[in-house]
Order: structure tokens, then sequence, then C-alpha cells
């Protein structure tokens, strides 16, 4: 069924009737589709696929943006449309698709646009989150997960109570499961920014670190350190880091468990989803597995 939102969302495009965006969005690859298959695993129907589609579109349009604000040079192993065609053509498609998602979104029945559209407004307030913390290193974890919460998990947690609004379902229950899968999904990413390589991330190594994140596994590692080498930790933040200091810190990483408990904190938000779901619910959990385990 992916195929088939693949299929509506290049609809909605056409129907833009402009070649321009058409241009732009083709050179868009399409990631994993987390949102999408979690939709249609909830409730698997027509009305849930052109759902998924106009959440796809939301979540490309934020992406564009990110990739902007985050000055980034490739988006899932590619290079993102704000270095390849400028930043005022990312920014305007980014808005383009934003619209063209809440101009579908309103034809659907209550609640479903007020669910969409309120997690939208989360997610900016996430992005806006982000860019107040990347102005020096951030040892709060409360204030790590309220970003992530708004940037990440809050549109996944949306898009589970919509698709379980649609089915019938009791959208508290499935919400926590998406909220929590959000989340989860969030430090597994700032994990693997740290233990994988540029050729399976798409990425650069550690460039988290490099554009002002502090992300939760260099929370723990500063709560571990002592005094010089909290020091040390954060002279590096911000920096284009050299080999031996990239080595450093994931010595240090590996050192102090600080990869370990980040694991262990994504692991345990999982299972928290878990429990919220009935036992027939296997490829929910399959999800959720799969998601804590991937190494990309």
């Amino acid at each position: 069924m992916l195929d088939q939102v693949k299929l509506q969302i290049y609809r909605y495009i056409q129907e833009l009737r402009d070649e321009r965006v058409e241009k732009l969005f083709v050179r868009i690859p399409f990631g994993k589709m987390l949102r999408s298959k979690l939709i249609l695993q909830i409730a698997p129907s027509k009305e849930a696929i052109g759902l998924a589609a106009m959440v796809e579109l939301i979540h490309m349009a934020s992406l564009l943006h990110d990739d902007v604000i985050d000055e980034a040079n490739l988006r899932r192993g590619k290079p993102s449309i704000n270095v390849t065609f400028g930043n005022k053509s990312a920014i305007m498609l980014g808005d383009i698709l934003y619209s063209k998602a809440f101009y579908e979104l309103s034809s659907l029945p209550a609640p479903l646009p007020q669910i969409i559209s309120n997690a939208v407004t989360l997610l900016s307030l996430g992005e806006l989150l982000d860019v107040e913390l990347a102005r020096s290193f951030n040892p709060d974890i409360d204030r790590y997960m309220d970003m992530i919460y708004k940037k990440t998990a809050s549109l996944i947690e949306a898009s589970a109570m919509a698709a379980a609004q649609i089915a019938g379902k009791d959208t508290r229950r499935y919400g926590l499961y998406g909220k929590n899968l959000g989340l989860a999904f969030q430090i597994v990413d700032d994990i693997l920014d740290i233990t994988q390589d540029e050729a399976t991330l798409g990425k650069p190594t550690m460039s988290d670190l490099k554009e002002g994140k502090t992300t939760l596994p260099y929370i723990y590692l500063y709560e571990a350190l002592d005094e010089k080498g909290r020091e040390r930790l954060l002279s590096l933040f911000k920096k284009e880091l050299s080999n031996e200091e990239r080595s450093w810190l994931q010595e240090r990483l590996r050192d102090t468990k600080s990869l370990d408990r980040a694991k262990q904190k994504a692991m345990q938000l999982g299972q928290e989803a878990l429990e919220c779901l009935d036992k027939e619910d296997e490829r929910l959990r399959s999800i959720m597995t799969q998601l804590i385990d991937r190494t990309y």
C-alpha cells in the first residue's frame, strides 16, 4: 500500500499544475515512510492512503525547512534542495507542500484535520526550540525530550491517533504508542549519528554535534565526565572535528556507557509503547522492534 501512497502524493503534486514544483519535488528522496506505515497498519483503507499522503507532504515540508535552518548539504545521501536550488526555493517548496497538505486535510471529517494541524504547530514549536538549544551546549534532558517530542514525535503521535480515529479504535492508546515510537525513533537516530559511517547515514558522522545538536548520548556523556572532561566536550561543540577529537569522543561515549544508556532509554520507551497495544497487534510490535534495532 505504500506504493499507493506515493502515487497519491504525485497526484497531489500534479494537481498544482506547476512544472517548477514538479522539477523540485522529484529531487526529494523518499525516506522510510514510517508515518505512512503506521497509518496503514492501524487503518488499512482508502481513506488512510489519502491521509498518509497528506502526512508525508507535511513531513517533507518540515525537512525542507530543517535543511535550510541546519545548512545541510545532504538529505538521505543526496544533495539537499537548498544546496542544489538555493534556500529560497527550498523554503517556498516547503510552504507549497504544507499548503497543499492542509488544503487536502480540510476535506476530511473532524477531528482528523485538528489532530494533524495541532501536531504541525507542535512540530514548528519544536523546530524553534531546536534552534534555541543550538546556541550553547544543552545538558538538560527534559529540554531535549521536550524538543524531540514536539519536533519529531508529535506528528507520528498524530498519525497514529488519526488512523485510530478512522478505524474506530482507541485514539488515546494508539496515540501513546505513536508518541513513544517517535521518541525512540529520534533517540536511535541520535545514536546512529555517532556509531555509523557516512556511507550508511547519508551524511557525515557526528554531524549533530557540529550543527549544535546536544543529543541524548552527549548529555549522558556530560553527566559522566569529570570537570576536565566536560571542558573538553564543551570545546568540541559546533566545531569541525579532527580525527583525534572524533576518536576521543567515541572512546568516552563507549567507556562511560553513554551510548548504552541512550539505547536503553529507547528500549524503555518502546516497551511502554508495546504495553498500550493488544496482543494481536503484532505488526505494530514488529515496527517498534525494527526501529530500535535498526542500523541506518
